[in-house]
């Protein structure tokens, strides 16, 4: 088969399985400059981008700086930095299944040996944008970091030395700043990258006018990114995907449908960003503290009430729990009805029930394999950060118990009953079944021990009641500790089901046998 490439696509000669771009589109002016080649950029904004492209809206292509030694650059030049990518999932309950061929990348540059070229580039009147996904240490500030070495170490460094040549090259003009978005997994990831650029060029000397061009001339843009990108399917669906679309493509990637790049700007980022409209899955606000509390709240607050339930009701995957009836209906009024009332941001009901809906379709998604066990990883901490200020409001707003929360929350005090102690100290929960999992928490042991030592009731109260733990009394919200203590005997007595069918008024099934 032929190799995805830009004969290939001007040629037409690809197959009809993916959605192919106009041959005007491989022309288009570079306005991005991106760090890092990652599947994350590739498959959220440099796919946007594209999107916005073939909508005739942003026509702007995307230079991409290599800071890394590892990894082959080679098939971004053999294939014309052209890749696939595969969307699978579902969105308004719909499967969605297909191919695009993306065109936003123009070329990809290596920040060792063509750092010149880098700081060419900076000098580009088209130029509008900076991308950044350098990892979560990517944003931090190196001592000695030299702005003049060829490159510099750090993509901080790297950043300023490209906005010290573009300073230089348009003598400071304040409309030649650049709309700078790091989507790295860091809390206000454009505010500290900000900083981190202040203290590099006051370090560096560069002087009053520059430090008041960066000020005042630049926008540095905190950001929320969220997609599934695995990446490259394995070798056998790879295969058959290749042989379905007609070519071979070194760098073909999966992702899921659902998509959010939620991005803090006013007026001057949304008109450089114009790609911006095409897209329902964009959101530029002034402030996106909305979409963090959303997602922190309501899709990983609900795995972490409902992954305890499910892997003690034996299910392996967030898919397989949500093809049983009773699960998704527990997971479902969870967010819906607790967790979503729960949240004390203010947000509109009909946007957190639109997003509340879209996380459901991605629980559905059949091309995701998310495993449960790998969800209770270090759960205690996860239960403080994504559940405790939920519940807390809740119950102080209405005065009542979440029962879906409280069940969930019994659900977590089971699976962390340690049984046995493998040779590396981990300790190994047991479902009904007989079958050991193990316990991935810095908390185990103390659970552990509360169990062998505490009857049902006591253990709730105490681990409920310890500060140390969430930060506040748990025992104090009124009716908690009760309703937790009789989800859990529930859970003891009767198994995962039954206690899950129980809160929804439904009888389950006994096992065959």
């Amino acid at each position: 088969m032929p190799l995805l490439t830009p004969d290939l696509v001007r040629a037409g000669a690809a197959s009809p399985a993916a959605s192919l771009p106009a041959p005007a589109l491989l022309s288009l002016p570079e306005k991005v400059l991106q760090f890092g080649t990652g599947v994350l950029l590739r498959g959220l904004p440099d796919f946007l981008i594209d999107q916005a492209n073939r909508q005739g809206l942003f026509n702007g292509r995307v230079v991409v700086v290599k800071s890394t030694d590892g990894g082959d650059a080679g098939a971004f030049a053999r294939q014309g930095a052209l890749y696939t990518v595969c969307v699978r999932g579902v969105e308004d309950g719909h499967t969605v299944a297909e191919n695009v061929v993306c065109a936003a990348l123009s070329r990809v540059l290596s920040a060792r040996s063509q750092w010149a070229d880098v700081l060419a580039f900076a000098a580009s009147p088209d130029l509008q944008m900076v991308i950044s996904n350098t990892t979560e240490v990517g944003i931090e500030l190196l001592d000695g970091e030299d702005i003049h070495a060829a490159p510099p170490r750090s993509f901080p460094g790297k950043l300023l030395a490209v906005l010290w040549a573009r300073f230089q090259a348009f003598a400071g003009a304040p409309d030649r700043g650049l709309v700078i978005v790091p989507t790295e997994l860091v809390p206000n990831n454009g505010t500290k990258l900000r900083a981190i650029l202040r203290t590099l060029a006051e370090r560096q000397a560069l002087g009053p006018d520059f430090l008041h061009w960066l000020d005042t001339a630049n926008d540095c843009c905190n950001s929320l990114v969220d997609r599934i990108v695995p990446g490259a399917p394995a070798a056998g669906a790879l295969a058959a995907l290749q042989a379905e679309l007609g070519y071979t493509d070194e760098l073909l990637i999966s992702a899921e449908a659902y998509r959010l790049w939620a991005i803090e700007g006013g007026p001057r980022v949304r008109q450089a960003l114009s790609f911006a409209p095409t897209d329902p899955g964009i959101f530029i606000q002034p402030d996106i503290t909305l979409f963090r509390e959303l997602k922190l709240r309501l899709l990983n607050g609900t795995h972490s009430l409902s992954c305890g339930l499910a892997v003690l009701a034996s299910f392996g995957t967030v898919r397989a729990a949500m093809d049983d009836r009773n699960l998704a209906s527990f997971i479902h009024n969870l967010m819906l009805a607790d967790l979503l009332p729960g949240i004390s941001y203010p947000i509109d009901e009909k946007v957190g029930q639109r997003f509340g809906l879209q996380v459901l379709d991605r629980f559905r998604n059949p091309a995701v394999e998310h495993r449960w066990l790998a969800i209770t990883l270090n759960y205690s901490a996860k239960m403080s950060l994504r559940v405790v200020p939920t519940l807390v409001h809740y119950s102080q707003h209405f005065g009542a118990v979440p029962q879906y929360v409280a069940l969930g929350w019994a659900a977590y005090l089971l699976f962390m009953r340690g049984e046995t102690q493998d040779e590396k100290g981990t300790w190994h929960g047991r479902l009904p079944n007989g079958t050991a999992y193990p316990i991935h928490d810095e908390r185990a042991g103390y659970f552990a021990n509360l169990w062998q030592r505490l009857p049902v009731h006591m253990l709730t109260a105490s681990v409920l009641a310890d500060v140390s733990l969430w930060g506040q009394d748990l025992g104090a919200l009124p009716g908690f500790t009760a309703a937790v203590t009789q989800h859990l005997a529930q859970l003891l007595t009767h198994g995962a089901p039954a206690a899950v069918g129980a809160l929804l008024g439904r009888a389950v099934p006994a096992p065959a046998g």
